[in-house]
């Protein structure tokens, strides 16, 4: 390409936030931010094998609603980045649109933005606790119905399955960044019994900060939770399925701000029905953007938009950490939110 400077590939829209950060980027790498056009899987691959951007040695992705036009990058479109390539650093904190096994075995590093949404994600669950403890969704729907008995019903009826969360456990899948910060606030806001089953213990000293024990197996944390929240990313398969939701404890609660693709929606529908589940709270859908019909109907199903991440602050900390994840691989320091490290060779 002409430049003594490395090269960067920047995918989707401008920076908007962090523009003192990205000059300095800027200073240091040749910068190359291809169109909307471009950035079409045919005509991005057709990019690549062409080596149309030169052998640049990173890309940042810094939305999470733009650069992501080409689509699943896998086993067809990561060997055809050029070998200069040590980092991808991305928006968002799921990364279930990226192999990112694949591109451990190119040497590629893929850092996420899980830090920066921790604590709008971790309201969100609070919300959704709060909802499906106290009949939230029933209660809100009353209230805007244009039908005073809808009203008058939601008004007499909620409080004879409405509990104080206060008493009650709580059971975490996935002890991330976004899993402590909902148990700390859980722990916090109402003094809920934290249980949580992750694939990595925590130290003593975190989980004596939130009074939280420790589960060996999904089967022993679903048999105590009396709401169970979902924090884990997407593994490849489905995690909360018929057999698993047999599972869990009766009467209790689902969850899910994770992801939508992580549950047999389906089967969450029976479970409901049958009443071994008392209510469900979901920001993220099995086939988003369509909602499950039986769930909407639902009064004790509480839905939003897989908007939990959605808070400026965390657009703000999503740029930064891609930019600054890019900047620390490329000069040599470690990167601040790998998430594949541990596969590589």
């Amino acid at each position: 390409m002409g430049s003594e400077k490395p090269i960067v590939l920047h995918l989707g829209d401008p920076v908007q936030h962090n523009k003192e950060l990205f000059a300095q980027l800027s200073d240091k790498f040749t910068v190359i931010r291809p169109s909307l056009e471009e950035r079409q899987r045919d005509a991005f691959c057709k990019a690549l094998k062409e080596k149309k951007w030169g052998d640049f040695q990173g890309i940042f992705r810094p939305w999470w609603n733009t650069g992501g036009e080409m689509g699943r990058w896998d086993s067809e479109l990561i060997p055809l980045l050029p070998s200069t390539v040590t980092v991808f650093a991305s928006a968002g904190a799921g990364h279930d649109w990226m192999d990112v096994d694949i591109l451990a075995e190119h040497g590629i590093v893929y850092c996420n933005g899980a830090q920066a949404s921790s604590e709008a994600v971790a309201d969100m669950a609070i919300f959704n606790i709060i909802s499906v403890f106290r009949n939230m969704q029933w209660s809100m729907d009353g209230a805007r119905s244009s039908d005073p008995n809808l009203f008058l019903e939601a008004h007499r009826g909620t409080a004879a399955t409405a509990h104080n969360p206060q008493t009650q456990n709580l059971g975490i899948i996935g002890l991330g960044n976004i899993g402590y910060t909902i148990a700390r606030k859980a722990y916090a806001c109402f003094g809920m019994k934290i249980y949580y089953q992750d694939l990595c213990r925590k130290s003593v000293e975190q989980e004596k900060a939130i009074d939280a024990s420790f589960c060996q197996t999904l089967d022993e944390l679903l048999a105590v939770a009396d709401c169970t929240v979902l924090a884990t990313p997407f593994g490849g398969s489905k995690l909360i399925t018929k057999e698993t939701l047999a599972k869990f404890k009766k009467g209790s609660k689902f969850v899910n701000i994770a992801r939508g693709t992580l549950v047999d929606e389906a089967a969450l529908v029976d479970a409901l029905k049958s009443g071994h589940l008392s209510a469900v709270g979901l920001d993220v859908h099995e086939n988003e953007p369509h909602v499950n019909k039986e769930l909407a109907k639902m009064k004790n199903v509480t839905l939003t938009a897989h908007t939990a991440g959605g808070a400026v602050e965390t657009e703000i900390g999503f740029e930064r950490l891609s930019m600054e994840n890019v900047q620390r691989v490329l000069t040599g320091q470690d990167p601040l939110t790998p998430v594949n490290k541990h596969l590589f060779r």
